[in-house]
């Protein structure tokens, strides 16, 4: 008997309340990771989030030229970096491999680069790896849970709205002092947020220690550590690597952990299980973990600004050339949804690092 969505939401807050009862509240980076990666009922696990019918679009379904341009991109990295052979071409959270797919149509005549590639897709999800199986049929490509398990050497690294949805901590600046927000449960057995009595400033910024009272402060470690092994692994073996997200360059107080279902806000501690978290990206500690593993990190630079430069005006000029008129206006929202300041423009983010002593990537110069 196949279990609805609502169910298996049920049984994941049943799950929580559990957990609560018998260890104590949890903090927000527990409470994110069980709700989008339990192993049965998480949001990822359950479902395709992506497009009209799930909760969110991102730019590779809004149209191909995002994931065209990032594969040339990449692709001018590796001729950047000398052409190396073999390369691990790697995305992170690769969604419906929408973006991979268009990202290699777009580089199939560089000459020598797909005959070097190794393509990864890191996906826990075996709902989404199913549906990137399809969108990717003919591609010998190889999945892995985590970025550590993709071999050791140069590397092809892209990560679009993947940092957003990894676990962050919260914490909140009262008359006391810093105290961390956690998930707990109220006299009703409703969850509610709530604040660890215990001092809690060691993550917090020294530039924001002395924020005003009522201040929250997110930390994301589980991004940081994923910059700081792509730095390592770019160090010793070269290649580069673009984060592309929606986030800030901090440090920078402020709330920012949304949940998203239907494509609308939704209450953040309603329904576990049945809307994506995210929170923004702090580019900044992104940037500074990645030469932390002894990387080099270029930008961030807005969204726009960076397909901008890529080409992306030269390239939906291209495509409307040959569409029909309704496609050709299609072709316009798309650019100006990626590119302008009123869509993704300005609030995404891109982040490039590369080994030690490589120039800067395109885009980036």
């Amino acid at each position: 008997m196949r279990i609805g969505r609502e169910a298996m939401g049920t049984e994941l807050a049943d799950f929580l309340r559990r957990q609560i009862r018998q260890t104590g509240p949890m903090t927000v980076a527990e409470w994110m990771a069980l709700c989008l990666g339990h192993p049965r009922h998480g949001y990822y696990m359950t479902r395709d989030p992506l497009g009209a019918a799930g909760d969110f679009t991102t730019a590779p379904e809004i149209s191909q030229m995002f994931g065209e341009l990032l594969g040339l991109w990449a692709a001018q990295c590796w001729l950047q970096s000398g052409q190396p052979d073999p390369v691990h071409l790697v995305e992170l959270g690769p969604g419906r491999g929408t973006l991979m797919a268009d990202a290699l149509r777009a580089t199939r005549r560089v000459p020598g680069f797909h005959q070097a590639l190794r393509v990864h897709l890191v996906e826990t999800s075996h709902t989404l790896r199913e549906r990137q199986r399809q969108t990717l049929a003919g591609v010998e490509v190889t999945w892995h849970d985590r970025l550590a398990e993709v071999p050791a050497g140069p590397l092809l690294l892209l990560a679009n709205e993947f940092i957003d949805a990894l676990p962050i901590r919260q914490f909140e600046r009262t008359t006391r002092g810093w105290a961390e927000r956690k998930v707990g449960l109220d006299e009703e057995d409703s969850f509610t947020f709530l604040l660890d009595p215990r001092p809690g400033d060691t993550l917090v910024p020294p530039a924001l220690r002395n924020a005003d009272i009522g201040a929250v402060v997110e930390i994301c470690p589980a991004g940081q550590a994923v910059a700081r092994e792509a730095g390592e692994r770019l160090a010793a073996h070269g290649g580069a690597a673009l984060f592309i997200d929606y986030g800030y360059a901090g440090p920078s107080a402020g709330d920012t952990l949304q949940a998203m279902r239907g494509h609308a806000y939704a209450p953040l501690l309603e329904a576990p299980g049945e809307a994506d978290l995210t929170a923004h990206v702090d580019f900044t500690a992104l940037a500074e973990a990645a030469r932390a593993g002894g990387a080099k990190s270029w930008g961030p630079v807005e969204q726009g600004s960076l397909l901008q430069s890529l080409g992306i005006a030269h390239r939906a000029a291209s495509l409307k050339r040959v569409a029909a008129p309704d496609q050709a206006d299609g072709i316009d929202a798309a650019l100006d949804r990626l590119t302008g300041d009123a869509g993704m423009g300005r609030l995404f983010k891109a982040l490039a690092v590369t080994g030690p002593d490589t120039s800067a990537p395109a885009g980036f110069e």
